[in-house]
């Protein structure tokens, strides 16, 4: 049954300003309704959004992205080129949640975007640029209202109300599809959602994979899963101590078992990763890699030539990744198994803790979550010794450089696929992070309703 009417229950309802951009995954499934991206992501390629269509000419150096006909924002205004280019302009003029200048603002430095027209927005560059698509992906256009709310869009609801962290009501624009009326209510704690659930006070919940405990999966209910593409991760401090050996990087992933960690740790929501991208990221369907086995007495033997004599130094907030001080406390277990000695540290202020990894103030290892879904974004932010940007922690290595620059100048889908797969396949080879898993998110509804599904940035769609 296709409901009229529809109760969902997330985790925060928030409309983010116009100038942020998020990988939460409740606001997200609020963006996604109300406003449109630029171009919609799809497991590592782009498909039409606010932008119908695209063409490229220059080997790649000047793209023009084509305004949808008849888009209109929720007040009525037609949406332009010119509030598209401003809206980037925005963006990368801002700084993000921890006071730091977003990455965009890099990635575009040298490219000049500008309305060429009404009905197209032009990018030109003095190198090929493909990875444009990627990022357009992550932008989702909106204006503030009279109000000063960052809530008109071109989506398929509007906000008919809103109250920050409480509840937002969504009315279905003219000739779209779905229910009638979408009703979010905030509520942070993922059990009492369930019980929200259950109670019948929503129709559906999402982020239940983080309930406490094992999630029961009750048969009463209709359920969806979907791996997460965001990476829960150590960065490995390769510019001092014993990380800066391939070999001591190739030995902690071989030292702990994260099969054990998706199983006892995250109750088998999540899955072992194999590189510094997810299964789902531009890339690594081509490269079909298995995650490093557990083998600790190969630990051991790259550990034969390694200086393990002084203490890891293992750094952990306690959230953000979810459950990273019980994830530490495995990981310490597992290497000091293989005749490493650690140390943990916890910082308890999340904010400032992403700070200090940006300033490089790690120690030798620190857990961290890598959410971007553009393969792109994560080697040029975290892997690239060329940018050397904000999370780079000093990984330095000719082979994956070349890789890395290669991929950046191809602009085919093909083309950039297969450059994207090398660059997977070598960090495999070569890891610059200890690899751990990506979780699994998870929904609940009522067994009557259709319509609902969950993808790999953890978005709850509703068709």
């Amino acid at each position: 049954m296709r409901p009229t009417m529809l109760t969902i229950s997330l985790e925060k309802i928030d409309f983010l300003p116009p100038t942020r951009v998020t990988d939460d995954t409740s606001v997200l499934t609020l963006k996604n309704l109300v406003f449109e991206p630029l171009l919609r992501w799809r497991e590592g390629f782009v498909l039409p959004g606010l932008f119908s269509h695209w063409t490229h000419k220059e080997g790649g150096r000047d793209w023009a992205f084509h305004v949808r006909k008849g888009a209109v924002f929720h007040d009525g205004k037609p949406c332009v080129a010119d509030d598209i280019v401003s809206f980037i302009d925005g963006i990368l003029d801002a700084v993000d949640t921890f006071g730091m200048k977003w990455s965009y603002a890099r990635y575009l430095k040298d490219a000049l975007v500008r309305a060429d027209g009404d009905a197209v927005v032009r990018v030109t560059n003095p190198k090929p640029i493909a990875d444009i698509l990627d990022i357009f992906s992550e932008f989702y256009v909106c204006r503030l209202d009279a109000r000063g709310r960052p809530l008109l869009g071109t989506g398929r609801y509007r906000v008919s109300e809103y109250e920050p962290q409480k509840c937002a009501v969504l009315e279905k624009t003219y000739g779209a599809g779905g229910p009638d009326r979408i009703t979010a209510l905030a509520e942070k704690n993922a059990d009492t959602r369930y019980e929200q659930l259950r109670s019948g006070v929503t129709d559906a919940a999402s982020n239940l994979e983080r309930v406490e405990g094992v999630l029961d999966f009750s048969p009463a209910y209709q359920w969806g899963k979907a791996v997460n593409t965001l990476s829960v991760m150590y960065y490995l401090n390769c510019s001092k101590g014993v990380f800066q050996s391939a070999a001591a990087r190739l030995a902690v992933n071989h030292a702990v078992d994260k099969q054990a960690i998706a199983d006892e740790i995250f109750h088998g929501l999540a899955v072992p990763s194999s590189t510094v991208a997810s299964p789902f990221h531009l890339g690594s369907a081509r490269a079909k890699l298995a995650p490093i086995p557990f083998d600790p007495e190969k630990a051991r033997r790259l550990l034969e030539g390694v200086d393990t004599s002084n203490e890891i130094e293992l750094r952990t907030p306690t959230f953000m990744p979810e459950r990273a001080p019980e994830i530490s406390r495995f990981v310490a277990a597992s290497l000091e198994a293989v005749g490493m000695k650690v140390s943990i540290t916890t910082e308890l202020d999340r904010p400032e803790y992403a700070r200090q990894i940006g300033r490089k103030d790690m120690g030798d290892m620190a857990i961290f979550d890598s959410s971007p879904h553009s393969t792109y974004r994560v080697l040029d932010d975290k892997i690239s010794s060329a940018t050397r940007a904000v999370w780079w922690q000093g990984y330095d290595d000719d082979e994956t450089e070349a890789l890395i620059a290669a991929a950046n100048d191809a602009v085919d889908d093909a083309d950039r696929e297969k450059a994207y797969a090398r660059c997977l396949t070598r960090l495999h080879h070569n890891p610059p992070w200890l690899y751990l898993v990506h979780p699994v998110d998870v929904f609940a509804a009522r067994k009557d309703l259709s319509g609902l599904s969950i993808d790999h940035k953890g978005t709850l769609n509703i068709s």
